[in-house]
């Protein structure tokens, strides 16, 4: 599996480097500014990009912008960004043309490399993996948006953990209620978020997009 790398601190992205190569995954391109990244993701359209945010040269949201540009030549390139922040614009940017997928964790959230080495690997797979703090603040600001709105507190907390990437099953375990609770629950967050049945679509994807998107 192909990786571009976006890190401007050297030690970080270095350790970054050996992490992901110690389990398997090539490096194609490590970077350490916007204009690089860009370059990189067009030129070597690996299968995961990995960016943090704020990179040179004005170290606000070049990280961002550069997978912004790279996308319109690479549509749905899959995007795992790391922040040391909740930046909330930034995830709902990302998923505006919902095309793509993409993670959001923080940098001193990440506890164990496993945790990380998976993340990525999910999200090169088409997933959705997003920090719980990060879905924290989404909820806030989604809160009296429609249809999201229509939802119960326990199907947003449902939403939540989906988006977070997790099974039925795994929902189920941290709301210590049962798989066919959560069931219901997802069926009811499909119908008011106006996702039909289908059998194109994945509506938990279509779902957790809705959710970031608010």
């Amino acid at each position: 599996m192909r990786v571009v790398l976006a890190e401007d601190l050297f030690l970080l992205r270095d350790g970054m480097i050996r992490l992901l190569e110690a389990y398997g995954f090539e490096i194609a391109a490590a970077v350490g500014d916007g204009p690089a990244l860009v370059e990189a993701l067009v030129n070597e359209r690996p299968d995961v990009a990995v960016v943090d945010v704020r990179m040179p040269p004005t170290f606000t949201d070049e990280g961002l912008r550069a997978v912004l540009e790279a996308r319109q030549v690479v549509p749905g390139l899959p995007v795992l960004v790391l922040s040391q922040y909740v930046e909330q614009l930034y995830a709902g940017e990302l998923l505006a043309d919902g095309a793509g997928a993409i993670g959001y964790l923080l940098k001193d959230r990440v506890f164990d490399s496993d945790s990380f080495v998976d993340a990525v690997r999910r999200v090169a797979g088409g997933g959705t993996v997003m920090d719980p703090e990060v879905i924290s603040k989404l909820l806030a600001r989604g809160a009296r948006k429609e249809p999201l709105g229509a939802l119960t507190d326990r199907e947003r907390e449902v939403l939540s953990l989906m988006a977070e990437g997790r099974s039925n099953a795994a929902i189920a375990e941290r709301l210590v209620i049962t798989e066919r609770a959560i069931a219901k629950h997802t069926s009811n967050i499909f119908m008011k978020l106006g996702l039909p049945e289908s059998g194109d679509d994945n509506r938990r994807v279509l779902a957790v997009l809705a959710y970031l998107k608010a």
